[in-house]
């Protein structure tokens, strides 16, 4: 009787460990897919503040070319 609830034990615990391995993996799954979208955006705001910024600077040298 021991014998088959120390084997219980094991296999729930093996069971148990399989289990939360899995939702680990997920869960560092979805954090790296969260964290590639912020990175996405991240790059996207740069590249219009950049366009921006050189948009203004085009129309400083113009104005100080039309004086």
């Amino acid at each position: 009787m021991k014998r088959k609830a120390l084997w219980a034990v094991v296999l729930g615990t093996l069971l148990a460990g399989t289990a939360c391995h899995r939702e680990t993996r997920e869960d560092a799954k979805d954090k790296a897919e969260n964290t590639g979208e912020k990175i996405e955006e991240g790059a996207k705001d740069a590249a219009e503040g950049a366009g921006d910024t050189i948009e203004k600077a085009g129309d400083k040298i113009e104005d100080a070319t039309d004086k």
